[in-house]
């Protein structure tokens, strides 16, 4: 008899094979027990009927207790009524791992509840539709960047230096000196990229800010790549191209998890029409202001209102253009005929989920680099490598930062990032 997965199910319709389970939940209606079981790859339902497997089996089925982990034997059919699709007529049950007054019921629970037992609120239907689409982006991301000749390149965690100024890093002793959780590889990744040309980095990030905002994590991952000899409008391209890969990627490949999470596949196919528009900050400031946004003046960053409503004037993932210099860090390559802008653009997704890409092409400029490195109150001498770079062949160049759990929060349409990652890293969370 085979042991399969129950996601491989429709190879095996009319076959008795053998699948390890959990038990979600159960009822029982006369003579047969209906167990919803889990196998860590989808959700299934489990029959037992009476008369086929005998009064021992039976009343062990009606007695399971939640989470209970069993082993299951039976044939494998088709059933049109479910989400999954199939199930299996059990013949054989036995008992692996008992459950005890498992703490999360079929029930609603507090979000701080749920936040208190992630490790085991990970196991509910939900949280697993959602760590598939997540899987399924990872994975598109290596298929993508592959097929595009890039190359993969890690950079460090540990760093000496901050990409962005150190407000908003974890500081920790490196020996005798500061070290920083690193926010960004960027500057690493631009080192790689005039060795080898086309990079990308796929690690976590950190950033020590004090916000509790649905879209902000402590600890998140980044997919950056950096390109040589390449200019904005060619990276905005790369950037479009990559974001609609991933979406039809999760329409091709998560049709169960789509399901679980109700999420509408109409929508989701307008994010794969290219090209994704594109308005200046310059527009998008006149923009919001024109209908009603007071609190914006030119020179401002955009908040969450902000963004939502620029998004949702275009139903697409909308490119903002050119955002003040003085916002913006300092290794952004200037405007060729405006002092007070640079060569940037952030993506921002609709239906309300804020920015998921922000990138720029590079200064490449030393003296213009040295001068912003001072400008920004930033030690010259820790940034001397990266100087560096600008002395040994410089070239164009550009690169961007998707963050994947914003991503994953919008392409699963949940509410909070928080469920975007196993075990998130909030302001006032680290347990579990």
């Amino acid at each position: 008899m085979e042991s399969i997965q129950i996601l491989d199910a429709k190879k095996h319709v009319g076959e008795t094979v053998q699948i390890g389970a959990w038990v979600a939940n159960k009822r029982s209606s006369g003579k047969i027990a209906f167990l919803q079981l889990r196998d860590g790859t989808a959700y299934f339902q489990g029959i037992v009927v009476k008369s086929e497997v005998g009064e021992e089996i039976f009343q062990l089925a009606k007695n399971l207790n939640q989470e209970t982990a069993v082993l299951v034997t039976g044939e494998i059919r088709e059933d049109s009524r479910s989400k999954f699709g199939y199930e299996i007529g059990i013949s054989g049950l036995e008992v692996v791992g008992e459950s005890h007054v498992y703490p999360i019921t079929p029930k609603e629970h507090g979000t701080d509840f749920l936040m208190d037992h992630r490790h085991l609120w990970l196991r509910s239907s939900k949280q697993h539709a959602i760590m598939q689409i997540r899987n399924e982006i990872i994975r598109a991301t290596y298929e993508f960047f592959n097929k595009n000749g890039f190359i993969k390149i890690d950079p460090p965690i540990l760093t000496g230096s901050a990409p962005e100024g150190t407000t908003d890093l974890f500081e920790t002793n490196y020996f005798d000196q500061k070290a920083y959780l690193s926010q960004s590889g960027q500057l690493y990744m631009e080192a790689a990229a005039m060795a080898f040309g086309k990079v990308f980095s796929f690690g976590p990030t950190f950033r020590a800010e004090k916000s509790k905002t649905r879209r902000h994590l402590i600890e998140f991952w980044m997919i950056e790549p950096e390109m040589a000899f390449m200019h904005q409008e060619e990276s905005l391209e790369v950037q479009e191209q990559y974001v609609a890969f991933l979406v039809q990627n999760v329409l091709d490949n998560c049709d169960y998890a789509l399901d679980v999470l109700g999420r509408d596949r109409e929508v989701l196919k307008k994010y794969t029409k290219l090209p994704f528009p594109r308005i200046s900050y310059d527009d998008a400031v006149a923009l919001l202001q024109k209908n009603g946004f007071d609190d914006i003046q030119w020179g401002d960053d955009f908040g969450s209102p902000h963004e939502t409503f620029i998004a949702n004037s275009f139903d697409q993932p909308v490119f903002i253009l050119n955002y003040p210099k003085a916002i913006k860090p300092f290794y952004m390559k200037p405007h060729p005929t405006r002092e007070d802008v640079v060569i940037c653009a952030d993506m921002i997704a609709p239906e309300g989920y804020g920015e998921i890409i922000g990138g720029s092409e590079r200064a490449i400029d030393h003296e213009y680099l040295l001068e912003q490195i001072r400008a920004h109150g930033l030690d010259e001498n820790e940034y001397s490598w990266y100087l560096d770079l600008r002395k040994y062949g410089s070239v164009p160049h550009t690169g961007f930062g998707l963050g994947l759990e914003r991503t994953v929060t919008w392409l699963s349409g949940i509410e909070h990032v928080r469920e975007s990652i196993p075990f998130p890293r909030l302001l006032n969370r680290i347990y579990p």
